[in-house]
């Protein structure tokens, strides 16, 4: 009697023990951290027990990179781009990710042959590919809207402010292809001092005309106030303005330039295993198709393109929004990973030069 109690009682705290852990889950914000909610955190919780607090970041790769350097690693999961999860690897600031972990593909496929190229990293896997492309507001406009990257920086043509993102990663190949540079050619060109130098001079025909923005909703929240004609974003926060908010915005796939997100573990994280189970559940075949019914970002895995179907009005087909769709593809760059995990540095230092100077 006495161990039937006792055996009772401890199942019941392992049980309490359970419901009470929780994971922190850092992530860009806005409808991006809405749709992780909505297609993985909700899923796991109700799956294992295991609650996500959901916290939001302008890039979560800076706090994460500062939390592990002053030993106060208080995020379980960043979600971060491709190129900040090798070099946050390389610099022994991420665990290790072994893929046998995650799941194979519904056929069986493993993991390792089912994710993209890119998408796993040996501290990260991959969940969407997103892109930046630019978009406008298509009241402003009559039977000549612009179409091209070139329209872009066309300031004579298509005058009125532009909002760009204040960071060089993306806009410097938006600004060579936008000056004619064919996007097979954009990364040779980048590393040259001739490259760099082409691609700030194309910059410098609209700088008056930027309005700068840090963080992914900032970008159709200039457009919807009026502040800009145009702007630089993410898709997927302009596909979310223009279906669920009815917005009248039009995005121009011409010179996207689309990558990776990843969900990392920063070294050090409180509750790694239960990290490392949210994201084996996070990216297999069906949560990575999920996402894409409240985001237009394409999932990471092939076997999950397949299962996309519509949005969430129950009438949007989402496959046509996505960045990775053919006819969207036809002037498309693929982000150097490598390029960035080497240059981003210097890069970074020559753009805040560049914005300093008058």
């Amino acid at each position: 009697m006495k161990r039937t109690l006792i055996l009772g009682t401890a199942l019941a705290m392992t049980a309490t023990a359970a419901m009470a852990e929780q994971i922190t889950v850092m992530s860009w914000g806005g409808t991006y951290s809405q749709s992780q909610v909505e297609a993985y955190q909700k899923p796991f919780t109700a799956e294992t027990g295991i609650g996500v607090l959901s916290l939001d970041s302008d890039n979560p790769a800076i706090p994460l990179k500062a939390q592990v350097e002053a030993g106060n690693v208080t995020t379980d999961v960043a979600d971060i781009e491709y190129a900040d999860a090798i070099r946050l690897c390389d610099e022994g600031l991420l665990e290790r990710i072994d893929p046998a972990i995650l799941p194979a593909a519904p056929d069986g496929t493993p993991a390792t042959e089912d994710f993209l190229p890119q998408g796993l990293s040996d501290c990260a896997v991959g969940s969407i590919v997103f892109s930046t492309i630019y978009a406008y507001d298509r009241s402003r406009y009559g039977d000549n809207p612009p179409k091209t990257i070139a329209d872009f920086f066309d300031a004579e043509k298509f005058p009125g402010k532009r909002g760009l993102k204040k960071a060089p990663k993306a806009l410097l190949e938006m600004a060579l292809m936008g000056d004619g540079v064919p996007a097979d050619q954009v990364y040779e060109a980048l590393a040259t001092p001739e490259g760099l130098d082409r691609a700030f001079a194309k910059l410098d025909t609209i700088k008056r005309d930027v309005v700068w923005w840090e963080s992914g909703a900032q970008a159709p929240q200039l457009l919807a106030d009026g502040e800009v004609v145009m702007t630089t974003a993410y898709n997927g926060r302009i596909f979310n303005a223009a279906v669920s908010e009815g917005r009248p915005f039009e995005i121009v796939w011409d010179g996207q330039v689309y990558e990776y997100n990843l969900f990392s573990i920063p070294k050090g994280a409180p509750h790694k295993d239960a990290a490392l189970k949210f994201i084996s559940f996070a990216t297999s075949t069906q949560r990575l198709a999920d996402q894409a019914k409240w985001i237009s970002y394409g999932p990471a895995r092939k076997s999950s393109a397949p299962l996309v179907g519509l949005y969430q009005d129950g009438k949007t087909e989402m496959a046509p929004n996505m960045p990775t769709n053919p006819d969207n593809m036809k002037n498309a760059l693929g982000s150097s990973y490598d390029f960035w995990a080497d240059h981003e540095a210097e890069l970074s230092e020559r753009f805040s030069a560049w914005l300093a100077a008058s």
